[in-house]
């Protein structure tokens, strides 16, 4: 347990003045006496504490070395930017103002303020609600016939990498107190873009249609549901079919 001024001082008198002075290792074994319950001192911080006293004249601890506190000013223009600017960067506030990046942080941290993130979804047309009903009353009919007809459906889905910049969840913040619920909607196809197909149904999984021997099936006909509306490429079907010719597939 570190000392504080109370105990220097106490210590101090312990050693005492003149020809009444005390031995460091008899401070040592009175404090111990006095203190039982705490760690006991060392010859070497008696002699610290006694060597700081006649050199400064006192025992108080030294002025603290480090930063200077985020003055009022600078932390209402943090927020003030943050206000103005939900959108911006940690590093373009830093940028703006001629302050650190971490002090820009720990401002934000200190006033609550959040990064959240934008939540992208689905760009919804008018039929699509009208087609979800379809699917739902598809699906349940078939099941009611077959009651193994759901473990023959492979699912699948797909992610798109956008080329031009499109939005980017990991880069887009909007700094609040409060969650926003901001939301975004996206063209579920672009002209500049990536996509990476991937297959589940219950017996195995396919990735990016490079392990299409682990789903067919030659005694059985599974069919391929594309997760979404207008997901499923013409030239991801073909290819399925080709792969696998014992399935059914539905776009």
């Amino acid at each position: 347990m570190p000392l504080n001024e109370r105990d220097r001082i106490e210590i101090l008198m312990m050693i005492g003045v003149g020809d009444r002075m005390r031995t460091q290792q008899e401070v040592c074994r009175l404090f111990h006496e006095m203190h039982p319950d705490r760690e006991p001192v060392s010859q070497s911080t008696v002699s610290r504490i006694e060597r700081k006293y006649r050199e400064l004249g006192h025992v108080r601890d030294a002025p603290r070395q480090g930063r200077p506190k985020i003055n009022e000013n600078v932390q209402q223009d943090v927020i003030l930017s943050a206000l103005e600017n939900p959108h911006c960067t940690v590093r373009q506030v830093s940028r703006d103002l001629n302050i650190g990046k971490s002090s820009v942080s720990n401002i934000f941290k200190k006033v609550k303020y959040h990064p959240y993130r934008v939540r992208l979804i689905h760009e919804l047309a008018e039929d699509d609600f009208d087609r979800r009903t379809e699917f739902c009353e598809y699906m349940m009919d078939h099941n009611n016939q077959n009651n193994g007809f759901i473990a023959n459906i492979l699912f699948s889905d797909e992610a798109t990498f956008f080329l031009n910049g499109h939005v980017n969840r990991q880069n887009t913040r909007y700094w609040s107190q409060e969650n926003p619920h901001w939301m975004q909607e996206y063209h579920t196809q672009h002209p500049q873009k990536v996509n990476v197909w991937a297959g589940l149904f219950i017996p195995s999984f396919s990735a990016g249609l490079s392990n299409s021997d682990a789903i067919a099936a030659p005694a059985e006909r599974r069919t391929v549901m594309e997760n979404g509306n207008n997901s499923a490429l013409a030239a991801v079907l073909i290819l399925l079919k080709y792969t696998i010719p014992h399935h059914t597939f539905k776009n």
